[in-house]
């Protein structure tokens, strides 16, 4: 018998540039809003700007004399970075990392004197993650009563220390460094050399390293460049959308089948929406396009630098409107000419390759574009959100006709899966599809008669080879995945469309019916989503605890397992098999709950369906995710899927689950998960 595999995720050093780059992106995009602002104050207000304002572009002196500081001096100085800092905090500590961050970067102002970006990335992380290990020593240790004096002190106590240490140490570096690549940028000016750059950030855009040089190099260098002359090049050396749109517009011309029919939409998400993902595909499908990328880009710096153009802030996303809203008051010719000239470069470059290349024999473009996208979000590390336009959701074709059929797999088909199948099926029924059949399977017991299979992204490939004509999706977390809005999407888009063609609600039912029928058959393992209440018997107040003891992951499922192997439902075995199952892949599901339950293989140590509820008051750590509900299962022939449906409701009702960690009976939690045993 073939052994089966979780597929485990690649590293190299080129993912960790990567996740570098996402943790970089990840402080500065959440906070662009920030930055369009400053840089429409800058542009309107300042001396030069569109409409001088003294008193908010900073210039001139008041009545009394004394300088106007104007709004765009303060608004870079402290708020970008403080905004940087508290956004990168909180992204390792909450709410309280992002504040100790915000504190200690206060310092590396201070101490510099000039806009601290680079300083805000570096403290922001910093003080998250050092209040972070700070708290971890006392955690438990403080008397009841005393936790918001501790807590408030120690922040306030290490937010100072911290204050100084950008003061006095990390300030200096960081000015030294800006300093150095400031000198580097302006050698690289002078000498007429910054077209070369093209050379390393084209490639770096397609293999998604651009953001660790965009967000940690270009833009905080181009903010003071733009504080000091109005203006900075360096905002358009990566947003220029002229090499991406001209490549689009060769495949347009001379390309061939998909590539060709998909490249007109391709080019208008690229240039007016700023996403310029969408043509690193069309680049990898004939990877020597590059040239036309590099030639396009150098091109466009070369007109920047000769016409002495920029923008005042940067253009995100790279939209041909963005790039507008950001030029400089006397930039327009300059950065228009770049944009038009860039793209007139790629477009000639592109096309002589692709009028010179052939398809590879038994390759269509089709096969070419599909593979492309796949290679691209497999570098991505992420699907793609408008990889779909180019060869359809879930990475294959565009569905032929409506989806009838939707499965979630995981390994034992009787935990995350049922709670997954139970979330998206309100969602599809919310959204007027109740013919939609969404069911649920173990991996071992998947066929080829789905429309869509969803499993966690550590399964997905071994879900693939015994589907393969389906879509596929991957998530996270089977809870609150944000990809359940994305089929519902394309659950309207087929089954609309199909319907518009002809097919009638009618003929929908019945063919669900059938896949049902089919697949209850082929799997045995039928949901039932309009089945009646379970079995009396199978949640039971014994098996609730409102206040659990353990204060580990592992310490969790053995206390969930224990509640079921005192009710006589499942033997030591079992036992084993929930740990086992959670070192394959992780049964959390967000909102604050984690389902764990046995593999596949451990069905046998099953006496009889049971579910068993913790909770856990304070929270335990599960694989770095916080876990208050803890809902160990075990179930033979779907007798525990109605409560799995219940609970699932719950969890996705925020007003629900803070009833849940409000409630101080167990009957209170019975009732809460519809009365099961009624």
């Amino acid at each position: 018998m073939a052994t089966e595999t979780v597929a485990k995720p690649r590293t190299s050093v080129r993912v960790g540039v990567q996740k570098f780059g996402t943790f970089l992106s990840g402080m500065i995009m959440p906070n662009i809003g920030a930055f369009i602002a400053w840089g429409l104050i800058t542009a309107l207000f300042i001396e030069k700007g569109w409409i001088p304002v003294p008193q908010l572009g900073g210039f001139g002196t008041n009545a009394a004399g004394a300088p106007n500081v104007g709004l765009v001096g303060p608004m870079i100085t402290y708020l970008l970075p403080l905004l940087i800092a508290f956004t990168g905090g909180k992204m390792v500590y909450g709410h309280r990392g992002g504040v100790v961050g915000a504190i200690g970067t206060m310092g590396v102002i201070v101490g510099a004197g000039i806009p601290m970006f680079i300083g805000a990335m570096i403290m922001g992380p910093l003080g998250g993650w050092t209040m972070k290990k700070i708290d971890s020593i006392w955690e438990g240790k403080i008397r009841p009563g005393f936790e918001m004096l501790v807590n408030n002190f120690s922040a306030g106590i290490w937010g100072a220390l911290l204050a100084m240490l950008g003061f006095y140490g990390i300030s200096p570096l960081v000015q030294a460094f800006s300093t150095a690549a400031g000198n580097v940028v302006q050698f690289l000016v002078n000498n007429g050399l910054l077209p070369l750059t093209s050379i390393f950030i084209e490639p770096a855009k397609v293999l998604f390293l651009n953001n660790a040089i965009n967000h940690g190099v270009l833009t905080p260098l181009g903010i003071q460049q733009s504080l000091a002359q109005g203006k900075s090049i360096l905002f358009l050396l990566e947003a220029n959308p002229g090499p991406g749109i001209g490549i689009l517009l060769a495949y347009m011309f001379f390309g061939k089948g998909l590539a060709k029919a998909s490249a007109p939409g391709a080019a208008l998400i690229q240039f007016f929406g700023g996403i310029h993902e969408i043509y690193f595909p069309y680049v990898l499908m004939k990877p020597i396009l590059i040239l036309a990328a590099i030639g396009g880009g150098m091109t466009g710096v070369a007109t920047l630098s000769v016409t002495n153009a920029g923008l005042v802030a940067p253009a995100a996303p790279g939209s041909i409107f963005a790039v507008l809203a950001q030029t400089s008051r006397d930039s327009y010719i300059g950065v228009i000419l770049a944009v038009v000239l860039a793209a007139t470069v790629s477009f000639l470059i592109a096309s002589v390759i692709l009028k010179s290349s052939k398809t590879p024999v038994g390759e269509t473009e089709e096969d070419s574009l599909g593979a492309a996208t796949s290679r691209m979000e497999a570098m991505k590390g992420k699907k793609s959100s408008v990889s779909s336009t180019l060869v359809g959701a879930g990475g294959t074709a565009v569905m032929a006709g409506p989806i009838k059929n939707i499965v979630f797999a995981c390994d034992a088909g009787m935990g995350s899966s049922a709670m997954g199948a139970s979330v998206l099926r309100n969602k599809i029924r919310a959204a007027g599809f109740p013919d939609v059949l969404v069911t649920n399977s173990a991996i071992a017991n998947l066929n080829d008669t789905y429309d869509v299979v969803i499993t966690h992204q550590d399964l997905t490939e071994r879900a693939k080879p015994v589907t393969g004509s389906a879509v596929h999706v991957s998530v996270d977390n089977f809870m609150n995945s944000p990809r359940y809005d994305e089929i519902v999407e394309l659950v309207k888009s087929s089954n609309t469309e199909s319907a518009e063609a002809g097919h009638g609600a009618h003929v929908a039912a019945a063919s669900a019916s059938d896949a049902a029928a089919e697949t209850a058959a082929a799997t045995g393992t039928e949901d039932r989503p309009e089945a009646e209440a379970g079995p009396a018997g199978i949640l039971v107040a014994e098996s609730v605890v409102l206040n659990g003891t353990a204060t580990s992951r592992d310490a969790a499922i053995d206390e969930a397992g224990r509640l079921l192997l005192d009710r006589g439902a499942v033997d030591t075995g079992y036992l084993d098999a929930m740990h086992e199952r959670e070192e394959s892949v992780s049964t959390y599901m967000g909102s604050y709950l984690a389902i764990p339950h046995g593999t596949n293989a451990a069905k046998d140590h099953i006496m009889k369906s049971a579910v068993s509820v913790v909770r856990y008051p304070d929270g335990i750590d599960w694989n770095g995710k916080e876990v208050k509900f803890v809902v160990g299962v075990a179930g033979i022939n779907n007798e525990h899927l109605h409560i799995l449906s219940s609970i699932a409701k719950v969890f996705t009702n925020k007003a629900q689950v803070a009833q849940l960690e409000a409630a101080t009976t167990v009957e209170e939690v019975l009732d809460l998960f519809g009365k099961v045993n009624s």
